[in-house]
């Protein structure tokens, strides 16, 4: 499932390691630890469908449904090699594929 803020919500709510992390229907904070951390991003690459090109503004779009900042956001998603970046268009490269909750 791509593109659905609320499931991937659902999927980190109910993941006993990365719970702690959601409050109020969204990311309250981000993992200090970079194990964790990458657990989280998985998650969220879930959102964006691989192949597809996204303009920043679609991007932001959907990550502010989940998290408050999502420059930051952004920027741990590349920086982690979930996504990648040119001329203000994001896609995904990395992470699990299939369904939102597949990161254990």
């Amino acid at each position: 499932m791509t593109e659905d803020p609320a499931a991937v919500l659902a999927s980190l709510a109910s993941n006993p390691k990365l719970r702690g992390f959601v409050r109020g229907g969204e990311i309250e904070r981000m993992p200090a630890k970079r194990e964790r951390r990458r657990q989280l991003l998985a998650e969220v690459a879930q959102l964006f469908e691989p192949g597809v090109r996204y303009p920043e503004p679609q991007v932001n779009d959907l990550l502010l449904a989940l998290y408050m900042d999502c420059a930051t956001m952004r920027r741990f998603l590349v920086d982690e090699e979930f996504m990648d970046r040119a001329d203000g268009v994001y896609w995904r490269i990395g992470g699990p594929v299939g369904s939102v909750g597949s990161v254990g």
